[in-house]
């Protein structure tokens, strides 16, 4: 049995059951289909590939705790859209105690669910699938047999396995540093392939190319490739826009290795040399970003780093002339968040955005401390947009951002993409150097 789904045993209540299914399918357009992508939570639990599965999990069947329905063998279908592992794959494989074809999961559902008080599911994750299990608990409790004793009490097992997916096992670390080196491989061919003239597409097609070729299984999220303007805009991912002379180009982009995500942006000038005021802007978000760094690492908690980085970012800003006035006064009103509106940094692991909860009560007072394990990002920015007549015209136009992936360790923190470079005097070397002719 795999260890997260051991761990995640010892973790469920007495006299309960959970069921965990995995993802389908998603139609691109007409009869085309996205890449299939296992749901992050059934591949934590089981590391099955396929869709259209669904793990059972019962502590009390001491023959059979774990039980997985899947997609039956099928020559014809296999021929058609690739090898299945089947049952008799399931148990082989993936270890499960016993398989059945997913048909016969719905006849089945009686006899799993009876008898346990309490029921691990997500609602809304499966609409079809809540479908079958409200159908058969509804009718059971209104008329109260004596030969039926359905769940009484529903349990969303994220509570439990987002906890779990917060702090990464070293087999996780490993993954996710391999993860972030290719990534940052990726991050560094841009800067010594980048010129004029370039497209955005062609850096997207470069870098993701890279990835690939070094073990990725894809991109970990859609790449954001944004020249000039283009990179005031948070989750700009058109990325077809040619990258023109003088202007910056921020590239977000990230790798999935084994199913974890890395996360990095860098912000450099298309042509290979700063401008004054883009070197001003950038080495403000620069020693922003290196603060929280420093800052993530236990004792200290995730708000308390989004507001030291608030703090940092306005006192940036009156120093550069954005904002005018007392950075107490300023944040105060949230002034800041005219260039600076998002958080410094999320959870990361098998998704860009992780699970896990940010604040251990349910009014938003208590922050999660970091602990060892925790792995994420520190990305401060500042995004002043083109036709903002408040700002010095310098800067109009200009948006950086700057981000790593931080792994909290025992005694202190850990950067899994430090590899790429962030100083702007060695990112300037790499792009005069000959590697890019």
């Amino acid at each position: 049995m795999r260890e997260q789904l051991k761990r995640f045993i010892q973790q469920m209540e007495p006299n309960s059951i959970a069921i965990i299914p995995a993802a389908h399918e998603q139609t691109r357009s007409y009869d085309t289909e996205f890449k299939f992508r296992q749901d992050s939570d059934f591949w934590y639990l089981t590391g099955f590939p396929e869709p259209d599965a669904i793990a059972v999990i019962d502590p009390e069947n001491k023959k059979a705790p774990y039980t997985l329905y899947v997609r039956p063998r099928d020559p014809l279908m296999e021929t058609w859209f690739g090898r299945r592992q089947g049952v008799e794959g399931a148990v082989k494989n993936y270890k499960a105690d016993k398989a059945f074809s997913i048909e016969k999961f719905e006849g089945d559902l009686p006899k799993l669910l009876d008898g346990h008080d309490k029921l691990y599911y997500r609602f809304s994750l499966d609409k079809e699938l809540d479908e079958k299990i409200l159908d058969y608990l509804h009718p059971q409790r209104v008329r109260r047999l004596k030969t039926a004793y359905p769940p009484h009490t529903f349990i969303d097992p994220t509570i439990i396995l987002g906890e779990m997916r917060l702090h990464k096992t070293p087999e996780e670390v490993e993954h996710m540093q391999t993860a972030g080196t290719i990534a940052a491989e990726a991050h560094i061919l841009a800067m010594k392939k980048v010129k004029p003239g370039m497209n955005e597409g062609q850096v997207e097609a470069l870098m993701e190319a890279y990835m690939k070729d070094k073990g990725a299984s894809g991109v970990a999220y859609n790449s954001i490739v944004g020249g000039g303007a283009n990179a005031t805009i948070l989750h700009y991912v058109e990325n077809n826009a040619p990258l023109k002379d003088g202007d910056l180009i921020l590239i977000d982009a990230g790798a999935e290795y084994k199913g974890y995500a890395s996360d990095i942006t860098r912000t450099f000038p298309v042509n290979g040399k700063f401008t004054a005021a883009q070197r001003e802007v950038y080495d403000v978000v620069l020693d922003v970003q290196e603060k929280c760094i420093e800052y993530t690492k236990t004792g200290n908690t995730v708000k308390g780093r989004q507001e030291y980085s608030i703090e940092l970012l306005t006192e940036g800003m009156v120093k550069l002339g954005l904002l005018k006035g007392k950075t107490k006064d300023l944040i105060k009103k949230k002034a800041y968040l005219k260039y600076y509106m998002h958080g410094v940094g999320h959870y990361l692991g098998l998704d860009v955005h992780d699970a896990g909860r940010y604040f251990t009560d349910q009014q938003a007072r208590n922050s999660k401390p970091f602990a060892p394990g925790m792995v994420l990002t520190v990305e401060p920015g500042i995004y002043v947009p083109p036709d903002d007549k408040t700002a010095p015209a310098k800067y109009r136009g200009i948006g950086v951002r700057i981000e790593d992936d931080v792994l909290v360790t025992e005694d202190g923190n850990r950067n899994l993409t430090s590899k790429v470079p962030k100083e702007a005097e060695e990112i300037e070397a790499i792009m005069a150097s000959k590697s890019r002719k």
